[in-house]
């Protein structure tokens, strides 16, 4: 690409080029990066707009990996995620109640290499975020996965999952008939897919929730079950019923954000759940400072929030490969 060019991201660009493989590794390099104190995320930042029943929140984060099953001589990023939830953008302006803009940037100098769509990127790294936490924490020989939520995000939560587990066997959840039969037809010809119970779903060997519920939907699991709790990302959202949460070796993306708007911040903020129920953060476990999934481990849960690093690393891959496929839309953003 020519010096001084800006590069335009659709979501299909975004899709097209976020390698599942490659994200997986490289949001692993930034959970590393993070524990390692070789990253910068500024906390999650918020702009609440009630009269348009609506809110934005600001993501930036900066990363340095020195050690990559990317690249060997390691890469470093920057980047900030502007991202929204409006709950009425379907009904009044035909718009998703998600929309999100990427902002990746050259970190030696600060020019925006790329703007690319936000919600492609989002879904996709947060599967590669579930698949991560399920190769450290799943067991080994994990074959079948349940998903409660048929929703956008459980798309990627199979495809990123059966990445690093050899699953066959999915069970999909959701009070929709017409979301779980889309979900079910999508993948058909791939796996052995069914639509099933909350129940049934939580008796697999892995378990995703993607629902923005508050009260909880899930009150049992497998004898041996990994679950990520993916869904909740605000104060109040609560998937999870508190005694599975303290049966579980726990383990977190971020303990600010967790506390305050992962699964466990209702348990949390009742006093129910303590820092001493929670076993380590996910970067502590890839760095080998704490053990994963051991023999001794019945059930596991992962709490993730969705962290700004994540993003950046995502970003990192679409750029690379975007380029590399003369994919998108170069554009003179200063005109220099």
């Amino acid at each position: 690409m020519d010096d001084h060019r800006t590069l335009l991201l659709n979501p299909e660009d975004v899709s097209a080029n976020a390698r599942m493989g490659e994200l997986i590794d490289a949001l692993e390099d930034a959970f590393a990066a993070y524990e390692r104190d070789n990253a910068q995320m500024p906390a999650k930042s918020y702009i609440d707009l009630p009269q348009y029943n609506g809110d934005f929140r600001s993501m930036p984060a900066y990363l340095r990996v020195e050690e990559s099953a990317l690249d060997e001589t390691g890469w470093d990023a920057a980047g900030i995620k502007w991202v929204n939830v409006h709950t009425d953008n379907n009904a009044d302006y035909d718009l998703p109640t998600v929309l999100g803009t990427m902002i990746y940037s050259d970190p030696r100098n600060a020019y925006p290499l790329a703007i690319m769509d936000g919600r492609a990127l989002t879904m996709k790294r947060t599967g590669a975020a579930a698949a991560v936490a399920t190769d450290h924490l799943a067991v080994d020989d994990a074959s079948s996965l349940g998903i409660v939520g048929a929703g956008v995000q459980a798309y990627t939560q199979l495809e990123a999952i059966s990445t690093v587990r050899d699953i066959d066997t999915v069970v999909i959840s959701d009070l929709d008939d017409e979301r779980v039969g889309r979900f079910v037809e999508t993948f058909a010809d791939r796996f052995d897919v069914r639509g099933g119970s909350v129940d049934e779903a939580a008796g697999c060997d892995v378990l995703s929730t993607v629902t923005p519920v508050e009260s909880p939907i899930v009150s049992t699991a497998g004898d041996h079950t990994h679950v990520n709790a993916m869904g909740a990302d605000a104060a109040g959202k609560h998937e999870l019923a508190d005694q599975l949460l303290l049966d579980a070796k726990l383990v977190i993306d971020d303990y600010e954000q967790c506390t305050h708007s992962g699964e466990i911040n209702v348990p949390y903020a009742a006093g129910t759940l303590t820092d001493d129920d929670i076993y380590a953060e996910i970067g502590e476990i890839v760095v080998g400072a704490k053990e994963g999934r051991t023999d001794d481990d019945r059930l596991t849960v992962f709490d993730s929030t969705g962290l700004a690093i994540q993003d950046v690393a995502a970003a990192h891959v679409v750029y690379e490969h975007a380029t590399e496929n003369d994919n998108g839309t170069p554009f003179d953003f200063y005109g220099l």
